[in-house]
């Protein structure tokens, strides 16, 4: 991935925003409105595919065109107000479906977010980030209990997304911690836990990819503080891994959720710049 000099300011932009195209609230272009009015000046869209499939909070396949038509329609409309980003949040499901650009090539999106949603065993599928009540019967349903196990899972399936895929922003790399706040599953002092975020800071800085700050959790009333977790963060610090600053939003009013705490945290774990626009040229990053 090439990158482009430093800008010398700040420049805020969200590059992971949802919209009725999949689970977000709101229309493409009220989340254009918003992001006007809150200085935000690159805005990427990033629904939510498995293409060529779908689930409920997924965009539907049919929808796709449309849903470019009018990312297209809104970057000429705003073209001297603010920079629009086409791009999707692709699932990673094993032996189906990947973050690959190939398989998104007819719609020519500026750039993929990789990310691992669900956990797929023999006898069947649950999401990591549905609801706590989904997160806890998955574990016991499918682990007989063992959270270990799963959160091993869970890891070595982004592990495995970032040898296959071709994307190039990681999505919340720990995002089993989304629940922990409010319902502790598992200690994340505990040794073994950090032995997982290590080696996946490795893989992710082995990978050349980026990953991202995302505070999208704390909008939704889940943690106070952004993922990954501040020890996550530092270790992908030391081993060199490029960080945006998102929001993952899903309705207008939140994407700068947290923004203040999010560089901040950014600024004590050592990073002094932040990707703030992705395009098929590489990576540009400003100073914070």
């Amino acid at each position: 991935m090439n990158t482009e000099k430093i800008e010398n300011e700040y420049i805020k932009s969200n590059l992971h925003t949802h919209s009725t195209f999949c689970d977000g609230k709101n229309t493409p272009e009220e989340n254009v409105l918003s992001a006007i009015q809150k200085g935000i000046r690159v805005l990427g869209f990033t629904s939510h595919s498995m293409y060529p499939f779908w689930t409920e909070c997924n965009m539907k396949v049919e929808d796709f065109p449309a849903y470019c038509q009018e990312i297209h329609r809104l970057q000429k409309k705003y073209e001297d107000k603010i920079k629009i980003r086409l791009a999707f949040e692709a699932d990673f499901i094993p032996g189906i479906t990947f973050p690959r650009h190939a398989n998104y090539a007819e719609f020519k999106p500026d750039y993929l977010i990789g990310s691992v949603h669900y956990i797929f065993q023999r006898n069947g599928v649950f999401g990591v980030d549905n609801t706590p009540t989904v997160w806890a019967n998955g574990v016991a349903e499918h682990y007989n209990g063992n959270m270990k196990a799963a959160i091993a899972d869970y890891f070595a399936l982004q592990r495995e997304m970032l040898e296959k895929g071709d994307f190039e922003l990681l999505g919340h790399p720990d995002l089993i911690r989304k629940f922990n706040e409010k319902f502790p599953f598992f200690d994340e002092n505990e040794e073994w836990y950090k032995n997982e975020l290590k080696e996946m800071a490795k893989a992710i800085a082995k990978s050349g990819r980026a990953t991202e700050i995302n505070s999208g959790a704390i909008s939704r009333n889940w943690l106070s503080k952004p993922y990954p977790s501040e020890y996550f963060l530092g270790l992908l610090y030391e081993e060199g891994v490029p960080v945006a600053i998102t929001a993952d939003a899903h309705a207008a009013e939140s994407l700068d959720c947290a923004f203040d705490q999010t560089i901040a945290l950014a600024k004590k774990a050592g990073y002094s710049e932040v990707i703030y626009d992705i395009d098929r040229t590489g990576y540009k990053f400003c100073r914070i």
